[in-house]
């Protein structure tokens, strides 16, 4: 036990001083001095395996890895590079990771400062704003900011936007028009995500036949779909095939 006590010690050590020397996030050091084992198999993972194998899955591990360590980090960088730079594309990047850190109030304000000038009505601007806006509960107006994207864009196409002007009208209480829009999405949306909601709000609204329809071929597609298909569409399937037996 002696042995191996000194072995971690010396394991912990080690790191530590990789940390420093190569400059990596302080945090480390925190997380390697108070969880000697569980840190340094994190640090191992992320910091060390991504540089030696390059793996495009190794990679996407560590991000996993850093960001359950320190959920505020990707956050800071892109607040710091749109403070520094100031770019419409470094503004975007932040108010993105604004709404997946919960704060679209924020968000909204980037979005706004943005929208302005030769980018007052970007497409791609608009349609953040909208999923800041819809984030907040804001459903009109981001039905609204939609609706505008599309007055001003008329040819741009988004099926995630489309999925969105579904949602916020779902969202408004306008289930006619929003079981229309699922309606169309379900004709070419490439996940399951569209065909889920479309489903869920049927059986709202008591439309259970409809409902079984649109699950059951959403389930057979599924069966016959690729692995990686099945593989990135997983937790709505598995959504998908629990409303379909409960029906």
């Amino acid at each position: 036990m002696n042995l191996i006590y000194i072995l971690t010690l010396l394991v912990q050590a080690g790191l530590i001083i990789h940390c420093i020397r190569t400059g990596r996030n302080t945090i480390w050091i925190w997380a390697l001095m108070l969880l000697p084992g569980a840190g340094a198999l994190a640090y191992v993972v992320v910091e060390i395996l991504p540089s030696l194998f390059g793996s495009r899955g190794a990679k996407r591990a560590a991000r996993g890895v850093r960001r359950a360590l320190d959920p505020q980090q990707d956050l800071r960088r892109y607040e710091s590079a749109a403070r520094i730079q100031g770019g419409v594309a470094t503004q975007q990047r932040y108010a993105e990771e604004l709404v997946r850190q919960g704060r679209g109030t924020e968000a909204i304000e980037v979005y706004r400062q943005t929208l302005r000038g030769l980018y007052e009505h970007d497409p791609n601007l608009m349609l953040g704003m909208a999923q800041a806006q819809f984030a907040q509960d804001l459903f009109a107006e981001a039905r609204a900011t939609l609706d505008e994207l599309i007055a001003r864009n008329p040819d741009f196409k988004s099926a995630a936007g489309h999925l969105l002007y579904a949602r916020a009208l779902e969202g408004e209480g306008s289930t006619a028009k929003a079981l229309e829009e699922y309606r169309a999405l379900t004709a070419y949306f490439a996940g399951a995500e569209a065909p889920v909601r479309y489903a869920q709000l049927l059986q709202r609204e008591g439309q259970r036949d409809e409902a079984r329809r649109v699950l059951s071929e959403l389930t057979d597609h599924a069966r016959h779909a690729p692995h990686h298909y099945r593989k990135t569409q997983a937790e709505w399937l598995a959504m998908a095939s629990r409303q379909l037996s409960s029906l």
